[in-house]
């Protein structure tokens, strides 16, 4: 094994150090194997840059963050959360000691919440800077831009106290620990990867220079395949690695595949195919899982070495290009594909695709196998393909997902003259991303009419949750149904609440041989082979739950599940009856625990959140300045799965969420079904849970049994609430049903869509024509096979009425703040188009609101959308006609 002192980036230490001392910032180059993660740290921690400040590294994963923290002790000989510690969500490993700490992307981002100057830090590296993840490319600009700052402030600082101005050496903090003013030293940034465009990254942090370490790696020979297997890549994958098991001398095996649910069925047959080998014919093999939301206990058995005469086989997402080094690999199979998750502003959907990986991404995976000694690389693409088709970069992050949570957090931070559309982004998004962002907030009610952020939308962004489900705990307030909103949060943070071939889908439809109905487009984890009694008889059980939750859906259903599974104790052998993976819903008890000690038993601590919330992604970092410090082990936070293995957006991002559900003048107390009405008892497999007389006193949180909390049942009136609360947190995500069959089209401010329910969904309450809810929030729009809704929760006429108004009146040149001109620069070049869809949204909006208000309404309404329609084909005709209005685009000389 290569020890530390030979890796490549020691021998330029001396350099990097005169480097680091004589620029505020510095960008790293160091190829694979230079030992960048693990030495930089170090080096800078040796040469006193952390004597009065914390020597921070980012890492764009948790597992990435833990892992190279442990490492980095071990190498270090200290013990974990003492020198070296690590910060991620739910878990802070540190101490006053730290020195070097290592966290994820997002907690910094959360710092930056609480301590603007984040005056604690000496030197900040940002690590992996080539992934470009969204919160990565936040901190480009906010370093830059503090940086600056602190370090002229530094400078003032200096003069006023007659020291001339000199330079500050080492990150040495004068005068205690400082916090914006008097005793604050300079900062460091540096931005290191494996791969980066260094000029550019130079040139976007004024000219900075760049430093270039040699890696190591033994020779790899790279073999290609000679026909593409993209279309049939997992199954290619396994036919691959048993060709090398059977074929090829001693040494582990890294396979690149796209997520937990395809990882996990690769084992399942791998660990066939290998039992099927002639008895002595090859040496024992050990397949192994690595992905993001692995737990710790489990990623541990990816670093240890195998017994003598045993193979290892890792299969990993790309968290194992860059993130995470694991020795002893000698061969590589890498599938071409990775997951990645796009987003739509104009429709508000998103998409989970598969796609080709970069050359760069090829690279990286290719150079995996030459870390110890001489590998190969099996590429199951051609040389060909490589060459001419597939990318050279992967597009940022930033320019293809939401930015609803990315905007809240920086106008949280309340930066002295900041526009978000002109944000110092290393590479903007789309303006429309922004622009969307900006009225899904005001329609939360997180900015108001002028785009400042309210004091809601403060609270929102110091919460764990992304901004819909922040909006919602905070209505569940007002509501007085907090614990059941907890309760839905934690279980929606979770990764897999249920088992292969058990959710809600199967347990309506069964598969012909206990499949999974929903497939990967499900989002949940397909079913194995045969269909068991044991996994009957779990669906069974699931059935009776899921007429428990009364026909309102996922929500509900995730509610009654997690009260039965806390009224049993949090017991396994509960959750193996129900078809519930246990390690997800101990993550989701996690979770919960952390949020309820946000909110209090009451809830009343919601009154006191007010920052520190990983808002940047999406996700966010429960905490409250006024708190204090000694209480942010209770504000590590970040949404589980946030990668792109773990779905498009949202909390956990799987479609087992998903949920038609019913709606009826009495909520849940009409529906007729077990469980739905308030004063009754009910036993579902030996938990009881009281209905509490259908008054809507919240239940105690204290006390409960296994430590879950939440465990009595929810009466019908705080069923109730719990979905008048989603209707608020989802204003932004509401459709109505159309009017003759059971599709539904989206309530979007610019243009909605139609989508059909997720096949995976929990079966919703029909009426006696067989027809569903006319109205529902959803929890995501997703695009697979074609346009599905994804964990929907029905909702009330009267509540939709409420929400309608703001979704219409959104003004982006006034939420932006942007000048007048910009923004006729912006309607000049938008094409002919740009007005008519606002109206056409707002004919959409008026036939919901209308649907809202009665059947009289509605006819009127009818009638104005139709004569909406008719001025914008008249307008069309208007501006050219024929193949320019097809086209969109406008004639010369055409004007609107």
């Amino acid at each position: 094994m290569t020890t530390p002192a030979t890796l490549p980036i020691r021998l330029f230490a001396k350099d990097i150090l005169a480097a680091v001392d004589t620029n505020d910032v510095v960008v790293v180059i160091g190829e694979t194997g230079s030992g960048k993660t693990t030495q930089l740290s170090q080096i800078l921690y040796e040469a006193g840059h952390a004597k009065h400040g914390i020597i921070a590294v980012t890492q764009p994963r948790r597992v990435g963050a833990v892992t190279v923290a442990k490492r980095v002790a071990e190498e270090r000989g200290v013990q974990l959360g003492r020198e070296v510690g690590y910060a991620v969500r739910f878990e802070d490993c540190t101490s006053a000691s730290t020195r070097i700490k290592y966290l994820t992307d997002g907690t910094l981002l959360r710092e930056c919440l609480e301590d603007p100057q984040l005056s604690r830090y000496s030197v900040i590296i940002l690590d992996e800077a080539h992934e470009r993840s969204l919160n990565t490319d936040i901190l480009f600009g906010l370093l830059k831009r503090l940086v600056r700052e602190r370090n002229t402030a530094v400078e003032q600082q200096q003069r006023d106290a007659g020291g001339g101005g000199g330079e500050a050496r080492g990150g040495e903090v004068r005068g205690g620990e400082a916090r914006g003013g008097a005793g604050l030293e300079r900062l460091r940034l540096v931005v290191t990867s494996a791969t980066l465009d260094g000029e550019k990254f130079s040139a976007y942090f004024g000219n900075c220079p760049v430093f270039n370490v040699p890696g190591r790696c033994f020779p790899v020979d790279v073999i290609h395949t000679r026909e593409d297997h993209l279309s049939d890549y997992a199954a290619a994958a396994i036919d691959t690695v048993m060709q090398i098991h059977t074929s090829q001398p001693e040494g582990d095996i890294l396979v690149f595949l796209t997520g937990q649910a395809e990882i996990d069925k690769a084992i399942r047959s791998l660990n066939e195919a290998v039992a099927g080998l002639p008895a002595g014919s090859a040496m024992p093999l050990v397949a192994l899982p690595l992905y993001a939301s692995l737990p710790p206990e489990l990623q541990v058995r990816v670093f240890r070495p195998a017994p003598e005469g045993v193979r290892r086989c890792i299969v990993a997402t790309n968290v194992a290009e860059t993130s995470i080094t694991v020795e002893g690999v000698v061969y590589v199979v890498d599938s071409g594909v990775v997951k990645q998750k796009s987003y739509q502003p104009a429709t508000g959907m998103d998409s989970l695709d598969v796609t080709p990986i970069s050359r760069v991404q090829a690279t990286q995976r290719a150079g995996r196998a030459g870390r110890t000694r001489p590998g190969k690389c099996f590429r199951l693409y051609t040389r060909t393909y490589y060459d001419k088709k597939m990318p050279n970069v992967t597009a940022p992050e930033i320019q293809r997902t939401s930015l609803v949570g990315a905007v809240l957090y920086l106008k949280s931070l309340a930066l002295p003259g900041l526009d978000v559309l002109r944000f110092d982004f290393l590479d903007p998004p789309a303006q429309e991303a922004l622009e969307d962002a900006l009225r899904q907030l005001l329609v939360l009610d997180a900015i108001d009419s002028r785009g400042d952020v309210t004091d809601l939308g403060r609270r929102m962004s110091g919460l764990p949750l992304d901004p819909a489900l922040a909006r919602a705990l905070l209505a569940a307030r007002e509501l007085d149904c907090v614990t059941q909103m907890v309760s839905v949060a934690a279980m929606l943070s979770s990764e897999h609440v249920f088992s292969a071939g058990q959710g809600p889908g199967d347990a309506a439809n069964p598969a012909p041989g206990g499949g999974s109905v929903g497939g990967q487009d499900g989002g949940g984890r397909r079913g194995g082979g045969g269909d068991s009694s044991g996994a009957r008889a779990a669906r069974e059980r699931l059935r009776a739950l899921m007429s428990a939750a009364g026909g309102h859906g996922d929500h509900v259903l995730l509610l009654r599940l997690w009260e039965g599974w806390a009224a049993a104790g949090c017991s396994r052998d509960w959750a193996a009856a129900h078809g519930l993976d246990l390690r997800g819903m101990n993550f989701a008890r996690d979770i919960r625990r952390q949020l309820e000690a946000i909110t209090g038993p009451d809830g009343s601590g919601l009154d006191k959140v007010g920052g520190g919330g990983e808002a940047a992604g999406g996700g966010g970092g429960a905490g409250d300045r006024k708190r204090g410090r000694g209480d942010q082990h209770d504000d590590r936070s970040e949404r589980n799965g946030a990668g792109a293995e773990s779905g498009a957006g949202g909390a956990g991002g799987d479609s087992r969420k998903a949920a038609r559900v019913g709606d009826g003048p009495g909520g849940a107390a009409s529906s007729g079904r077990s469980g739905g009405r308030g004063g009754e008892e009910v036993s579902i497999d030996g938990a009881s849970w009281g209905g509490g007389g259908g008054g809507g006193g919240r239940p105690s949180t204290s006390g409960r049994a296994g430590g879950g909390g939440g465990d009595e049942r929810a009466s019908a009136a705080q069923v109730d609430a719990l979905r008048h609360a989603l209707t608020i947190g989802f204003a932004n995500k509401l459709a109505r049903r159309l009017p003759r069959h059971n599709g539904y089209k989206t309530l979007h401010a610019v243009s909605g869509q139609l989508a059909q329910l997720h096949p995976a969904c929990c079966p919703l309450r029909e009426d006696g024509d067989g027809m569903l809810p006319e109205f529902i929030v959803y929890h995501e729009l997703v695009s697979t096979s074609r346009p599905f809704l994804r964990q929907v929760c029905a909702t009330r006429a009267e509540w939709v009425a409420e929400i309608l108004p703001k979704i219409m009146s959104a003004d982006v040149r006034q939420l932006s703040r942007s000048s007048a001109a910009a923004a006729a620069g912006r309607r000049s070049g938008g094409g002919a188009d740009g007005g008519d869809e606002e109206e056409a949204a707002q004919g959409d909006g008026a036939a919901a609101a209308a649907a809202a208000q009665g059947p009289e309404v509605r006819r009127n309404s009818d009638k104005a959308v139709d004569a909406a329609k008719a001025r914008y084909l008249a307008r069309k005709a208007a501006a050219g006609g024929g193949a320019a209005a097809a086209s969109g685009a406008k004639p010369p000389g055409a004007r609107r």
